[in-house]
Order: structure tokens, then sequence, then C-alpha cells
């Protein structure tokens, strides 16, 4: 089943809950504060996506107060994955996920979810 990590606040995360009810879309919310995604899940959109810096919340206030800016670039893969796991602040969201049907997306662009989820 597709594990969406979202936000309650989030504006972008309600958009993309709202599209899957919509489209009748199995899946289950997780809250990505309180439990954010593991490594393992991490890993795997990772290597879907194919870019580390894609899957941190760029523009949030943790990332921002935490100098990630500075700190990325230098960070092993490692590292940044394990950093993402102990702080879904940072993790750019929502963040869907579906192992069995490969599935990997990260933020919500209608488009490309209509594809994946389809």
């Amino acid at each position: 089943m597709l594990k969406v990590y979202a936000y309650k606040g989030c504006e972008t995360c309600r958009k993309a809950l709202k599209w899957l009810e919509a489209h009748g879309v199995a899946h289950e919310v997780r809250a990505i504060r309180e439990q954010p995604p593991t490594v393992k899940e991490l890993a795997q959109v990772l290597a879907a996506r194919g870019e580390l810096r894609s899957m941190f919340n760029t523009s949030g206030q943790d990332y921002r107060s935490m100098g990630m800016k500075e700190k990325l670039p230098t960070l092993s893969e490692k590292a940044a994955l394990e950093l993402l796991a102990n702080h879904g602040n940072l993790v750019k969201r929502p963040l869907a996920l579906d192992e069995a049907a490969q599935v990997f997306l990260v933020g919500f662009k209608e488009a490309e979810w209509a594809a994946a989820l389809g």
C-alpha cells in the first residue's frame, strides 16, 4: 500500500491527499514529524530519484536554521539519509512510496503522481 508521509499544516500535502482521495488511490498517511521515513525507505527513494538534495525541504525553517545549504554538499549519502530519518521537518513533503509497486514520489506534482498512480 502507498505510504504518504505528510504534515497536517502543509498545503501541498493537503492537495496531494485530496488528489489521492479523488482518484481512489488507497493509501496510509504517516505524520512526517512524528514518524519520519526510515533510512531504508529514504535510500529507496534516492535510488529511484537520483538526487539527494531534492529530498530535502530546502524552503523549510529547519533547513535554514541548521545551515543545511552549507552542510549538505559535505555530507556523505549515509549521513544525509540518517539526518532526514531523524528530522522529519527536513524531508521534502509529501513523500509517497510503495516499495512493491516501485512508486517513489517527492513533493506533489499532479502530472507525476497521475503517471505513477494513475
